[in-house]
């Protein structure tokens, strides 16, 4: 069975939502060849509606040689929206049939290799709570945010994880990759 994951830039505040603003100066090679290696990996990739329309926009036109414009560019693309209709025009991008859990239950029935939720922070909470989620690393920028949008809301279930993995970078990011805790 495939496994989905997610991987989120995150301020030591909690803040998930637009890391050009504040992650940038803490980006190092660490951090570069685990986004490679998750690349690698990953040959589907999940986005929601609010994430098609800005990456869109920017990655087609993006030079080439850029590493992640390579990957996504590319990779296949399944967009859920309830107010998008198709086709989409980004290269190998589609609409999800159906409700979200029971589309992405059956992509991890194909063949293939990871399904990447990427950014669509939406996304990564339903697939979370749904079960559906395999893995969740956050890459833990020291840095405090402010303002801007968080993973998680005071309303979320008590939701127990798993530490999967965890080791810091050079420039002091703190990777944590977490699992839903088998009951």
């Amino acid at each position: 069975m495939r496994k989905v994951t997610a991987g989120l830039f995150h301020s030591v505040d909690g803040v998930v939502s637009e890391p050009n603003l504040w992650q940038f100066d803490s980006f190092d090679q660490e951090m570069g060849q685990g986004m490679t290696a998750f690349m690698e990996r990953s040959d589907t990739v999940l986005l929601g509606r609010v994430s098609y329309h800005e990456w869109a926009g920017y990655w087609p036109n993006a030079a080439q040689d850029d590493d992640f414009a390579g990957f996504i560019n590319p990779v296949e693309k399944f967009v859920a929206s309830r107010t998008l209709t198709g086709p989409l025009e980004w290269q190998n991008s589609h609409l999800m049939d159906g409700s979200l859990e029971d589309f992405v239950a059956g992509l991890k029935e194909r063949d293939g290799g990871e399904i990447a939720v990427c950014g669509s922070i939406s996304l990564v909470r339903q697939l979370l709570f749904a079960g559906l989620l395999d893995s969740l690393t956050l890459m833990t920028h020291p840095v405090v945010a402010g303002r801007g949008r968080r993973l998680f809301e005071s309303d979320d279930p008590i939701t127990r994880l798993s530490l999967q993995d965890q080791y810091r970078t050079s420039k002091g990011n703190v990777i944590s990759t977490y699992g839903l805790l088998a009951e």
